[in-house]
């Protein structure tokens, strides 16, 4: 089974070699292979899921080259875990933008440009969750950060090459943080390999661990959006088209919040920074969310509510638990689905309404009662609304924090809930001003102020949405119903997720050289 593993990042970079090579000329072959491939990506990390979930990590020494002096790849339950639902997404993001691009005959999205990029960043994406070392994760990150700016910049407007230039300042400084912090590994260890570093850490002064530990949490922490490290996010993420936004917000922000996992459990197990957590993660979701119900554009709105639910995922990993670690997972898996759905509803939304200014929409649920449910069903999975996964994921944490019985820990209980309440005030003010409202009423919807669009988004707003975007944005949403549906085998999973984090399985999987040496490798 280990020869699947490099297969999730050799797949897409071998799909988008092959567009380059074909160009523009064949659009139809375009689309074939981008589906193609992300299929073939999503049907191998389900085998890696079952795999490692069956018999443990699976291990990939590229080239035959033993760990630590090769390259290593490691697929344990977290890693596969991530692959499946980033694999789902970006297939259906990939479905989604096929049909906006059919809509807008390509002028917005030139599939020579967009789909080789796009696979390029699901080849980041899945080297970053497979990398069994901080610099092959390094790579991950920086193959994503040149692809998201291409991605970003698509269609050349000047408020998406401005938004585009601050978000790749801010990226080449975290990476330069990051860089900067595995130089520092190196030098106090001797190697950058994570289950090598679980080894040696415990034996370096330990102010020299508080320091590794602080640089990467902060390379890490920009790119999971964690505050005071989130204000790039709300300018950058709603200038892009709908399919980029979407994937954006849903899955590249939880690479950071998975690798702040994968630091904090292998190398800091028992990090001093535990209690400075808990206070980032209760500052993320308040500020957030505060930042989200004083928006009037939809999508500035769906970011700043993005920033304030990694503040959930901070909260599980600062709690250090098997059962804290567990909620993070299932509430990750959760939010990369819903989050995801919300931007391609708000795509369809502008579509239909001609804008995503709330002050210009209303009476959709009117014109399009299909709509109004796409939306009304992952906005209320976001506040937390009975039985519904959103509810099951906060649940799993608020139980972890309880079981850890602190003050710091009451106080992120009492920020949780209080930010789940928030988020559903705004989720309920967004569908009742843009769905609930008649255009009488709202006085200043996009069909009354038909002067104020262009004649495109005019023409756009006659116009029945496109079958494709609509079936795919279905799908999405359908997908995390299913989460409620199976929520007790997910649970069962993310159970034995948060175990094996705690425990030594991810480093007995990897062999190391000498005496430290602890499994075989599969």
């Amino acid at each position: 089974m280990n020869h699947l593993v490099p297969l999730p990042v050799l797949l897409p970079l071998f799909g988008a070699g092959l567009k380059l090579a074909i160009g523009g000329r064949l659009p139809r072959g375009q689309r074939v292979i981008s589906v193609g491939v992300l299929t073939a990506v999503l049907g191998v990390a389900i085998a890696l899921l079952v795999e490692a979930d069956r018999d443990g990590p699976v291990v990939a020494r590229l080239a035959g080259w033993p760990a630590p002096t090769g390259i290593v790849l490691v697929a344990d339950r977290l890693s596969a875990l991530m692959l499946v639902v980033s694999g789902a997404v970006t297939l259906g993001v990939l479905i989604y933008s096929i049909g906006q691009g059919r809509a807008d005959k390509d002028e917005r999205t030139p599939l020579s440009v967009f789909h080789p990029t796009y696979l390029i960043l699901a080849a980041g994406v899945a080297n970053a969750f497979l990398a069994g070392d901080l610099f092959n994760l390094y790579v991950g990150f920086e193959v994503l950060l040149a692809a998201s700016y291409v991605l970003l910049t698509v269609g050349g407007t000047a408020a998406r090459v401005r938004a585009g230039a601050g978000y790749v300042v801010v990226g080449l400084l975290s990476s330069l943080v990051f860089l900067v912090a595995i130089a520092m590994i190196y030098a106090a260890t001797g190697t950058v390999n994570l289950a090598h570093l679980a080894v040696r850490l415990p034996d370096v002064d330990p102010g020299v661990r508080l320091i590794l530990e602080s640089m990467l949490l902060i390379g890490f922490g920009v790119k999971a959006a964690v505050f005071p490290l989130s204000a790039w996010l709300p300018d950058a993420y709603p200038t892009a088209p709908a399919p980029v936004t979407a994937v954006f917000a849903g899955l590249l922000t939880k690479v950071g919040v998975y690798a702040i996992i994968r630091v904090q459990t292998l190398l800091f197990p028992d990090g001093r920074l535990r209690e400075l957590l808990l206070v980032v993660a209760a500052l993320t979701m308040i500020v957030g969310i505060l930042g989200a119900i004083v928006q009037s554009d939809l999508n500035r709105l769906l970011s700043f509510t993005l920033v304030s639910h990694i503040g959930y995922m901070v909260f599980g990993i600062a709690l250090a638990s098997a059962a804290g670690l567990a909620g993070t997972v299932f509430y990750a898996v959760h939010h990369i689905t819903v989050q995801t759905s919300l931007f391609l509803v708000t795509g369809l939304i502008e579509r239909r309404g001609g804008s995503t200014d709330l002050g210009r929409l209303g009476g959709l649920a009117r014109m399009s009662p299909l709509l109004a449910v796409l939306f009304f069903v992952p906005a209320m999975n976001l506040g937390g609304i009975p039985p519904l996964s959103g509810f099951l994921g906060k649940w799993l944490l608020l139980r972890a924090g309880a079981e850890v019985g602190t003050v710091t820990s009451y106080v992120l209980i009492t920020a949780a809930v209080g930010t789940s309440l928030l988020t559903l005030y705004a989720m309920a003010r967004v569908w009742g001003q843009v769905f609930g409202s008649s255009p009488d009423e709202s006085g200043a919807t996009a069909y009354s102020s038909g002067a104020s669009l262009s004649g495109r988004d005019v023409a756009a707003t006659s116009k029945v949405l496109p079958r494709t975007m609509t079936l795919a944005t279905c799908a999405l949403v359908g997908l995390g119903l299913a989460f409620t549906l199976w929520a007790g085998p997910l649970v069962a999973l993310t159970d034995r997720t948060g175990a094996e984090l705690v425990g030594h399985a991810y480093v007995d999987a990897v062999p190391l050289p000498g005496g430290s040496e602890r499994g075989s490798g599969r």
